[in-house]
């Protein structure tokens, strides 16, 4: 049996050679920087081909990232100042004023009885476009000069000429011939016409004129001769009075243009298929995307490259200063990679549905899983940097604005679910921690979103952000709770979720040692309270600790009643046999209670310190029967190594602290009526004999550790032996009384403590 254990127990030495070896850890360091490098690549440096316009494509090239399209924004820029209506400008002709000026005139010359009949014909052939043009000279002076309104006027002063209405040589010939009753006939109707047909507004006159003829004849004027001539004077009198504004016209379309949005290209489209003629829109296309390649740019390569050499570099240092992998550096190192692709994978696949329309589902991303796994398995510090790091990167991968490096709020949000993931679970003791610390991501992540959507008064995809940072959290609950197996089983973690699971009173070992052997049960608890204690005193692992003291001495379940704790009412079955054979059974139990850690898969940690607790100590009171039996004249003599638990000692601090506090625990409980002196010189005199004797050879404790240990372990017995300690002012007055376990009776108690040590107590 002891064969098959020591079989199953043998790692053969290349499995264990890649743990420490320093090209493994350069080979894991160099993964995490190409998987960083090859996910942010696309982002900063766009791959480029050689391709000439009328060639065909050799490959089909799609968009690297979301980008603008230069050509497609231009067209549609374009297109949009080509809707826009030209822009027409209303002005006061005054139209009325000049029906007035125009009958003054004819007034006059009517009313003159000297002027004769063809010199009031060439006085209206000169006097009525003088007034005409005097007219309009006013209108256009009234609009005030500037940069603005100059070709407004150019156009005004064109169109108003251009419009102008010439009275017929008939009309002129037959205006003399009216009288002063004709004109006063004609001249509110004239007005009247004139006024309705200008109200409609009119960049071209000619429809309004020709509706003039109709508006006369539904007149009150009965005579031909005032028909004819007040349509003459209306048609004269109708001026434009809208012009186009070439500057107004231009000023839309540039409002036009710069209110189109612009076209993107979304990540993934298709560019240029395989085989497909590439014509000189495609090449443009390509050439503003980017894609084509012409002078080789490295600074964007090298740019990256250092980026990613100084992130890698910040975890290495994380690592290095990380306690928990000083023992197997490579192993927690290759958890980290394995957490940093899976984190960076995930990323990566919720970029895929990025774009226009849904931009904010990079909050969805479940980057915080890696960073919970990471202070489970690993350590807080090094989640912190991994948070960092990871903020920083989303920031990057999320960005759909091809003009910026970083966005920002990704990266905010990103780092916000990270940081909250570890300092929420640092503390964190049993598997519905990972369900509340989710939920406590979502919360965090949503308060981020809503602050950022207050500070930017962006409100428009609130609703959208604020689902996916939600679900986000409950995701990243989901993937810990999914992945958590699969670490503890492939790397033979001790997460304290599992420690906290294996010290349930309820699992099968523990509640075995507790019905066949509860002597030992009880030894077990209070050694793991001496022992967490003692652990957190000196920064090792507390909850390892007292976990692996519940399981220390399962071994004395297979022969509970050779172990004095168990033997109640009933004879010492040792005072019957030879020591060598006490030896045999005593020193079985470390080795028998691997064997059932072995059989329940409990992990290597605790099983290590079920071995290694005694490490190779003396069982001196045995030791010391078979030296008295043997008598003067030994015909072999009794050694010490035959005495000596077979080991190994102490591999790791948790080990030795809890072989420390398992021989504290038995020791003191042997003294009747312990003082506080008796304790402390107890607690001392234990851990310098074992240091004395080479136990703490091979662990890392140091002296300063090893002071702060008897301390620790000091305190915590006074407090569970608290009713039973005869202070000093209460002892009898004795010379050396405080001496005592040191001193003089030093022999007797040391006898006791060893007998009940080697049997079982301890």
């Amino acid at each position: 049996m002891n064969r098959q254990v020591a079989a199953k127990n043998k790692t053969p030495q290349w499995m264990n050679g890649w743990k420490q070896s320093p090209l493994i850890r350069f080979f894991l360091y160099g993964l995490i920087a190409i998987v960083s490098y090859v996910s942010l690549v696309d982002h900063v440096v766009p791959k480029t081909y050689d391709i000439q316009p009328n060639t065909k494509s050799a490959v089909t090239i799609v968009a690297p990232k979301q980008m603008k399209d230069e050509i497609g924004t231009e067209k549609a820029r374009e297109e949009a100042a080509q809707r826009v209506s030209p822009v027409n400008r209303a002005v006061t002709t005054r139209t009325d004023q000049l029906v007035v000026e125009l009958f003054d005139k004819l007034e006059f010359a009517i009313a003159d009885q000297e002027m004769k009949f063809d010199e009031k014909v060439s006085y209206f052939r000169s006097v009525i476009p003088r007034v005409y043009e005097e007219h309009t000279s006013d209108l256009v002076k009234a609009v005030q000069p500037g940069e603005e309104n100059d070709k407004l006027i150019e156009e005004m002063t064109k169109q108003l000429a251009e419009q102008e209405y010439t009275l017929s040589e008939e009309a002129l010939y037959k205006l003399p011939r009216l009288t002063a009753e004709d004109l006063a006939a004609m001249e509110p109707v004239t007005r009247d016409i004139v006024s309705k047909l200008m109200v409609e507004g009119n960049g071209d006159v000619s429809a309004a004129r020709m509706k003039v003829t109709g508006l006369v004849n539904s007149s009150a004027l009965t005579k031909n001769t005032q028909r004819e001539l007040a349509q003459e004077l209306a048609k004269f009198s109708i001026l434009p009075n809208r012009f186009y504004d070439a500057t107004a016209t231009e000023k839309a379309r540039v409002t036009a243009r710069e209110s189109t949005e612009p076209v993107y290209i979304e990540r993934n489209d298709v560019l240029v298929r395989e085989g497909e003629l590439i014509n000189q829109a495609m090449f443009e296309k390509l050439e503003k995307a980017g894609l084509l390649h012409k002078e080789k740019n490295l600074r964007p390569t090298i740019g990256l490259a250092v980026f990613v050499l100084l992130s890698t570099l910040l975890l290495l240092v994380q690592v290095k200063r990380s306690t928990s992998a000083s023992t197997n550096p490579n192993v927690q190192l290759l958890m980290l990679t394995i957490l940093f692709v899976l984190t960076m994978a995930g990323m990566r696949l919720v970029a895929l549905g990025q774009n226009l329309e849904y931009p904010m589902v990079g909050y969805l991303a479940p980057v915080a899983f890696g960073v919970m796994l990471t202070v489970i398995l690993m350590d807080a510090r090094i989640a912190v940097t991994l948070s960092i790091v990871l903020g920083v990167m989303a920031s990057i991968i999320f960005n759909t604005d091809p003009d910026l490096m970083f966005d920002f709020r990704f990266g905010l949000i990103a780092l916000v679910s990270c940081l909250t993931a570890a300092y929420s679970f640092a503390r964190a003791g049993n598997r519905s921690a990972i369900l509340k610390t989710g939920i406590t991501i979502s919360l965090f992540a949503c308060l981020a979103v809503m602050a950022l959507a207050m500070m930017e008064s962006q409100y428009d995809k609130l609703i959208y952000s604020l689902i996916y940072a939600f679900s986000s959290g409950i995701i990243t609950a989901v993937l810990v709770f999914g992945l958590i197996p699969f670490f503890e089983t492939a790397f033979g973690i001790l997460s304290p979720l599992k420690l906290v699971e294996l010290s349930n009173p309820n699992h099968p070992l523990l509640r075995k040692l507790l019905t066949e052997t509860p002597g030992t049960y009880h030894h077990s608890i209070m050694v793991g309270n001496l022992s967490e204690a003692a652990a957190e005193a000196v920064g090792a692992d507390g909850l390892l600790c007292r976990v692996g003291s519940y399981y220390h001495d399962l071994g004395k379940t297979k022969r509970p009643s050779y172990f004095i704790e168990n033997q109640m009412n009933m004879e010492n079955p040792h005072d019957d046999i030879d020591p060598g054979l006490s030896m045999s059974i005593i020193t079985a139990h470390p080795r028998d209670g691997v064997e059932m850690l072995l059989e329940y898969n409990i992990p290597k940690a605790i099983r290590d310190i079920a071995e290694q607790h005694h490490g190779t100590t003396l069982l001196k009171y045995f030791y010391y029967k078979a030296v008295k039996q043997q008598g003067e004249n030994p015909e072999r003599p009794v050694t010490e190594a035959e005495y000596r638990y077979p080991g190994p000692k102490a591999q790791s601090r948790e080990a030795a602290i809890v072989g420390i506090a398992d021989c504290v625990e038995a020791a003191v409980r042997s003294l009747k009526s312990p003082t506080i002196e008796q304790i402390d010189n107890m607690v001392r005199k234990i851990i310098k004999d074992r240091m004395d004797d080479g136990q703490f050879d091979e662990c890392d404790l140091t002296i300063k550790e090893l002071d702060t240990i008897s301390r620790a372990l000091k305190e915590a017995l006074l407090g569970i032996f608290h009713s039973r300690i005869e202070y000093p002012s209460d002892l009898p007055t004795k010379q050396g009384s405080s001496a005592a376990p040191i001193g003089g009776t030093q022999l007797k108690q040391t006898t006791e403590t060893e007998t009940k040590e080697t049997k079982g107590g301890a």
